[in-house]
């Protein structure tokens, strides 16, 4: 997969997206703050949501519409929380140009059609399905019909439901997908995470794969990228006590730089599959054992147990050979603390 000048797979570094999402509290200067701040922190990408409250639901406030399912936006309706979140969509084309300055991508999740067509009008240069829209096959359909990479979010599915997004996505022109593993919980428990499904995504869809994070801390996304991760999401704010709806799982520049640093470390140990020896490493002979004559020795001694001994350094003979040569003569006179070599032997 490519997203702007970035290749994404086993053989590059993790993709790392910071997501806008509410948190500029439809301030455009705090927008701006935070493609900046994102930048200082190490991301690759800002992400932003692309709806309107009339876009994504509609202004009712019967039982249906109600948020009651043990979230921090409780209490409110559909309708109130997104028209307090949504990004406005005038904002749209200099947010890209900002991040595009300073060597960002900027990508969006659209959640309708419309959506879509206004990201295609500025070109961006892949697209986030979020998990609640994986069942949206209207909206799948026209994203894959775009050619451009797609990232899907799977919190809110189950195995069978992100098996027939991704063979839609496939089916309409889409040839680059990436599944993220995520729990759509706000913020979500850790022990939810249950991080090991990011390989078996890759095996059973055959894409690429990684995590869209919800839980306090950095923790888990590092933990993701050792177990194959290629993408990390998590939300980005400047302060958890700006007032903004996504604040309390929100991950704040000096934490999310320490993610991306700790990421990018964890990157350099994990490196790839190698048994030869660096030649710092092969420098470390004298910590590996060897046979040493360990006694002072007359040309026709043999060697036994008692004058030959495998220790610390490596410069002698290997010990695979010790039986062999025990109840040998030596060909010359040996001091105490020789390395044994075969023209010691006779």
């Amino acid at each position: 997969m490519i997203i702007g000048k970035k290749r994404i797979g086993n053989n590059y570094p993790a993709y790392i997206v910071a997501e806008l999402s509410a948190n500029h509290n439809q301030n455009y200067d705090h927008a701006i703050k935070l493609i900046h701040a994102a930048k200082e922190a190490g991301a690759d990408a800002v992400k932003l949501q692309t709806y309107t409250p009339d876009t994504i639901t509609i202004d009712c406030d019967n039982e249906h519409f109600q948020i009651n399912s043990g979230t921090i936006w409780d209490g409110t309706t559909l309708y109130e929380l997104y028209k307090t979140a949504y990004t406005p969509w005038e904002w749209h084309k200099s947010l890209k140009e900002e991040a595009n300055k300073l060597g960002m991508d900027l990508f969006s999740s659209p959640f309708d059609l419309t959506a879509i067509d206004l990201l295609e009008s500025l070109d961006v240069p892949a697209y986030k399905i979020a998990s609640f829209e994986v069942s949206d096959h209207i909206l799948l359909k026209r994203v894959a019909k775009t050619g451009k990479p797609v990232i899907i979010s799977t919190g809110a599915t189950e195995l069978p439901e992100i098996a027939e997004a991704v063979d839609i996505l496939k089916a309409n022109g889409c040839e680059q997908i990436c599944v993220l593993k995520c729990t759509s919980a706000y913020p979500a428990p850790i022990e939810n995470a249950n991080l090991r499904t990011i390989q078996n995504m890759k095996e059973t869809f055959g894409t690429e794969a990684g995590l869209s994070d919800h839980t306090l801390g950095i923790e888990v996304p590092i933990a993701a990228v050792c177990l194959g991760a290629n993408f990390i999401e998590k939300h980005f704010t400047l302060s958890r006590e700006s007032g903004s709806p996504d604040d309390a799982f929100s991950l704040i520049p000096s934490e999310f730089k320490q993610m991306v640093d700790s990421i990018r470390k964890v990157e350099k140990a994990i490196g790839k599959v190698k048994y030869r020896k660096s030649s710092k490493e092969k420098k470390s002979y004298q910590f590996k054992r060897s046979l040493f004559i360990v006694k002072d020795m007359k040309k026709g001694d043999t060697f036994t147990e008692d004058n030959v001994r495998s220790i610390r350094p490596g410069n002698g003979l290997h010990t695979r050979y010790y039986e062999d040569i025990l109840g040998k003569p030596c060909n010359k006179d040996i001091e105490f603390g020789t390395p044994l070599s075969w023209n010691l032997i006779g």
